[in-house]
């Protein structure tokens, strides 16, 4: 029905996406693990019947899993079409991130929604869960050479069989998780919450019928195209490139490039991120549709008014070579992914700024600083602290950037202290902003945070610490400075200590008393520290997010005339 009227167009546009946000707010409610319910680390959204490609997404899920998810439903596509394709009543899981994108930690259930006994579309819900086996509690394992040492892996399975739970691989899951009430709560709120996508899209198609909503669906994807379309044509015609650098792989202290060449020929876009470095042996690889959502996430920056649709990426071509840390096949490991994505989204990020300084924000922080400290309470049961920490971000062309926000690839927030300290035997004794940590520019970067957590269990505790940025500072763009570099550091039996490899290490024993502590990067500036007002530069130094001595390098001695 492609002559539906733009009223009712719209009418049905909410009200689907209201179907995804209420897919995630039932999760939210229902999870048991703090990554899910507090972080909100998970995303709903309705999927095309045929393609996989996303048609609605919910707004307060992860924007990574706009495009991550299409494949992984493609993924239960392929697979349910060696069983004779898919069947009402079946609900599928996995975890396979080579073939659903993204890291063993999200756990995928995809369920095909029949009407009058033919498919009309898909619906998924993805989330990460807390632990699921591997040899690393919390499964962020920097010295993972292969998959198999991250965690469990899950292909496609039949998770409901024509309305039946397969208790068998329910039971499996469960036997590899160190935290089988989590693991348990969070699976039963992911079959809550498709479970009401079900109801509330039934409803839907019983108000205006499937032609009509079905017409709707193909009408956004291509509004989507066009609105891409148009994004594209207003950019100069013409190529630009831009490189950043990993830290190292985990394993090998060698730096990463990431490159990429971005052009611009009317209204198509070609992201070529040919000179990439090759796969890796350690767990900063991702997998090709972890690489082209991510490319989608770049562009929603670039182009905040474009919608979650499949259709916005249509116009864009992206070029990854085989063989390269963006491209990894099976069993390579990705468990950092999000490192990895983070640093993509800021090559692209650069590369825009060159075409377009107006649209594009200068390098947040860059790494989300998974660390895992996990240990047994006193009557021997595990505990997993899992969470990420977060920094500053990037000066705008409108403003200063935030300060302590949480990393650009989702809508994810940071578990508030008191839930942490509720949950787990630790007392964070600093949670703060860290001062002199953004980038100089006419528009400062945000400010990244200090967080010092020590540990209260008698029995001590092991970290795992997974992050970026410990050699290559967040950079600023259109001449703005670059941010302060991340640090980590724990105390050990000889006094404070810091990773070799900067940013990543496993087995860090602490004792009863020990203490972990997080120094994140600020962001990068936006335009040149020198038009900066003096008036703001006094402000910042009142404030105390800024020294009087880093002052006077990044701006010069001008604010001191404001001050006095």
């Amino acid at each position: 029905m492609s002559d539906i009227d733009p009223i009712t167009l719209a009418v049905l546009a909410g009200r689907m996406e209201q179907i995804a946000d209420e897919m995630d707010a039932t999760l939210f409610r229902a999870a048991f693990n703090p990554i899910i319910a507090e972080a909100h680390d998970a995303s709903h959204g309705l999927y095309h019947a045929d393609t996989g490609e996303t048609l609605v997404q919910g707004k307060t899920g992860l924007p990574i899993f706009v495009g991550v998810m299409a494949f992984a439903v493609k993924a239960v596509i392929d697979r349910a079409a060696e069983f004779g394709g898919p069947q009402e009543g079946d609900t599928w899981i996995f975890n396979d991130a080579h073939l659903g994108g993204t890291h063993l930690s999200d756990m995928r259930l995809v369920r095909p929604h029949f009407r009058d006994g033919a498919l009309f579309c898909w619906l998924a819900s993805v989330g990460h869960w807390h632990d699921v086996g591997g040899a690393v509690p919390g499964n962020y394992n920097p010295a993972a050479t292969e998959a198999f040492q991250e965690a469990v892996i899950i292909p496609p399975v039949r998770l409901i069989r024509s309305g039946e739970l397969q208790d068998d691989v329910r039971a499996i899951l469960m036997r590899n998780t160190r935290l089988p009430l989590s693991a348990e709560g969070d699976l039963n709120g992911q079959l809550g919450a498709l479970d009401l996508g079900v109801k509330r899209l039934d409803a839907l198609l019983d108000e205006y019928g499937a032609p009509t909503v079905s017409g709707a669906l193909d009408a956004l994807g291509k509004r989507a195209e066009a609105l891409a379309r148009d994004a594209i044509a207003a950019l100069p015609d013409g190529r630009w490139e831009a490189e950043d650098f990993l830290d190292n792989d985990g394993i090998t202290d060698i730096a990463l490039p990431i490159r990429v060449a971005m052009e611009v020929r009317g209204d198509r876009l070609t992201l070529d991120f040919t000179g990439t470095a090759g796969l890796a042996q350690g767990p900063i690889n991702i997998a090709r549709p972890t690489a082209i959502a991510c490319v989608y996430v770049a562009i929603k920056h670039i182009f905040p008014t474009l919608p979650a649709n499949a259709g916005v990426m249509h116009p864009i071509d992206v070029i990854i070579p085989d063989d390269c840390l963006l491209s990894a096949d099976f069993p390579a490991p990705t468990g950092g992914y999000t490192e990895t994505i983070l640093r993509m989204i800021d090559v692209i990020s650069a590369a825009a700024s060159q075409a377009a300084p107006d649209k594009v924000v200068a390098n947040a922080y860059g790494t989300i600083n998974a660390l895992s400290i996990a240990g047994r309470r006193r009557d021997g049961s595990r505990w997993v602290m899992f969470s990420f920490y977060g920094g500053g971000h990037g000066g705008s062309p409108e403003s200063d950037g935030l300060n302590h926000g949480n990393a650009p690839i989702s809508m994810a927030t940071i578990p508030p202290v008191e839930i942490l300290e509720a949950a787990y035997p630790v007392a964070f004794r600093q949670w703060a902003l860290r001062p002199d940590s953004a980038g100089a520019g006419k528009h400062r970067g945000g400010l990244g945070a200090i967080y010092e957590i020590e540990v209260l269990e008698e029995n001590g505790a092991q970290a795992f610490f997974f992050g970026e940025r410990g050699r290559f500072a967040p950079k600023g763009v259109n001449g703005g400075g670059e941010a302060a570099l991340n640090v980590f550091s724990y105390e050990g039996a000889e006094g404070w200590a810091r990773p070799p490899l900067a940013s990543k290490m496993v087995g860090i024993g602490l004792k009863q008393g020990a203490r972990v502590r997080l120094e994140t990067p600020g962001g990068g500036g936006y335009g040149a520290p020198v038009d900066r007002p003096a008036e703001k530069v006094a402000r910042d130094v009142a404030a105390g997010f800024l020294s009087e001595d880093k002052a006077d390098a990044d701006y010069g001695p001008a604010w001191r005339e404001v001050r006095a």
